[in-house]
């Protein structure tokens, strides 16, 4: 039951939390459980001690009533620029995920109260970069401090004190009992929520680099074979080959190998993802009836992941800009030099290829990775950082610049595809349709910026499954590009 409601609370980002009364039972047992055990007066990091440095350092009974709320307090010395709706609605999901499994033994009532807010659309504003902590305190003390009413809440993208969202709400702020200030802190919900909103960006990435693959390979009129039992062949099936030419270049030829060791990347940090939601993320979590240290906020396992996919899409997007600029050149594609109506008087679609090119430089510098470098903090008791939600920044950049190319590559695409003045691939058709209602034909030189920028958020953004008709619901596959989310 546990388990079920877990995969509820993450996998669905649409549909409304609802917690089973049968849950609650379950997690109210174990709070009572943890309540009593914490009754033997024994030692317990976080709650009945300081944290950090400070563990050693036993609370009265007046310092632990305060203790809780203070340590989402003192810890939240982030600031802008702040995480994007869209992930800070999947960090909560993801807490909440956390919770449901039962090691946190946090009350049902904090639970109930977490579910309502990400029902109710309540959205704290969470710093994005500069988090030098060992685990995520610092976004998760922003994160939570607004459900006891302190900091600061986005409201339709304008900052509001978290206190006057609570009261929009006719909601009192929550008074957080033992652990409770301690367990919202621990973890790494957010770089689970990176790698969870990456990897549905990145499948359907995937896809549509493949369709700008089949696209190529199309217009250029290379040999087929070399695409047999790839995704790439169903595309170009019954596609005219150009006479004299024996070889593709390079990029258009190794497209699908690429495009399989992205895919393979992506599968490794779904599969990591995975083991980190079965992981307890508190330390000490409450396991069994015993309070036990864990080491669930060092997601070095999830960075370095996200570090792995970022230089397998820097190299994809090699592959991507080289065929574009293959479909400018002549030598390659039979058309007019840099698909220019008018060659000379016009620039054609070079300048596409600049800002593939500038795209490209940008994800280069940003394929370091992030999860080296940990530094000395709280007096050398955090002496090792993860960085893994540095990480899922980064990737989240990469896969935006990344979609930019995509644009770049499917407009050039269109242009040739115009230029050759045949309908291609049949399994393109439809495709080359929808480029063609959204791309109007370059005929003279225009400011292609703003095109560039619209159609990289509607492949970004693309559910296919809502759009039947499509170009990208083709039964046979990837014509049918982002179809496969779950």
């Amino acid at each position: 039951m546990l388990k079920q409601e877990c995969e509820t609370a993450a996998l669905d980002a649409e549909a409304p939390i609802k917690v089973s009364p049968a849950v609650l039972e379950v997690l109210k047992q174990q709070r009572e459980a943890m309540l009593s055990a914490l009754n033997e007066d024994r030692p317990v990091y976080g709650v009945n001690t300081g944290m950090g440095r400070l563990s050693g350092t036993r609370l009265t009974a007046e310092q632990q009533s305060r203790h809780q709320r203070n340590l989402l307090v003192g810890r939240a010395v982030g600031g802008k620029p702040w995480l994007s709706a869209e992930l800070t609605r999947a960090l909560l999901r993801m807490r909440l995920r956390g919770f449901l499994r039962g090691d946190a033994a946090v009350s049902p009532e904090l639970v109930l109260f977490l579910a309502d807010r990400i029902n109710d659309g309540f959205l704290p504003a969470v710093p994005r970069d500069s988090l030098g902590s060992a685990g995520e305190i610092i976004p998760l003390a922003h994160a939570f401090q607004t459900f006891v009413g302190l900091g600061t809440v986005l409201e339709e993208g304008a900052e509001m004190p978290a206190a006057e969202a609570l009261r929009r709400r006719g909601v009192r702020p929550f008074v957080l009992g033992p652990k409770e200030g301690a367990s919202l802190i621990q973890g790494s919900p957010l770089a689970e929520a990176y790698a969870w909103v990456c990897g549905k960006r990145l499948r359907r990435l995937i896809d549509w680099q493949t369709l700008c693959a089949a696209i190529t390979v199309d217009v250029l009129g290379v040999p087929q074979a070399i695409y047999r039992g790839t995704r790439i062949e169903r595309l170009i099936e019954g596609g005219a080959t150009r006479p004299g030419v024996v070889q593709a270049p390079i990029s258009v030829r190794v497209g699908p190998k690429v495009l399989e060791y992205v895919s393979q990347t992506v599968a490794e940090l779904r599969e990591t993802l995975h083991e980190s939601w079965e992981t307890p993320a508190d330390s000490p979590g409450f396991v069994n009836g015993e309070f036990v240290p864990t080491t669930g906020y060092h997601a070095a396992a999830l960075g370095l992941r996200m570090d792995a996919v970022k230089a397998a899409l820097v190299h994809a997007a090699e592959v991507s800009v080289q065929r574009l600029h293959r479909l400018l050149d002549p030598q390659f594609s039979g058309l007019p030099p840099q698909l220019a109506v008018d060659p000379g008087p016009q620039a054609g679609l070079t300048p596409l290829h600049k800002r593939a090119a500038g795209e490209l430089h940008a994800m280069r510098r940003l394929a370091a990775p992030a999860t080296l470098g940990s530094l000395d903090t709280s007096a050398g008791q955090e002496d090792v950082q993860a960085f893994a939600s540095q990480a899922g920044a980064e990737l989240e950049a990469v896969i935006g610049h990344f979609f930019a190319i995509t644009a770049c590559e499917l407009i050039a695409g269109r242009q040739a595809r115009c230029l050759l003045e045949t309908p291609g691939a049949p399994k393109l058709r439809d495709t080359y349709a929808w480029l063609a209602a959204r791309i109007e034909p370059v005929v003279v030189d225009r400011s292609l910026g703003p095109e560039i920028d619209k159609l990289a958020e509607v492949c970004r953004e693309w559910r296919s499954r809502l759009e039947p008709g499509s170009p990208l619901t083709s039964p046979d596959g990837p014509a049918g590009a982002p179809n496969h989310e779950a």
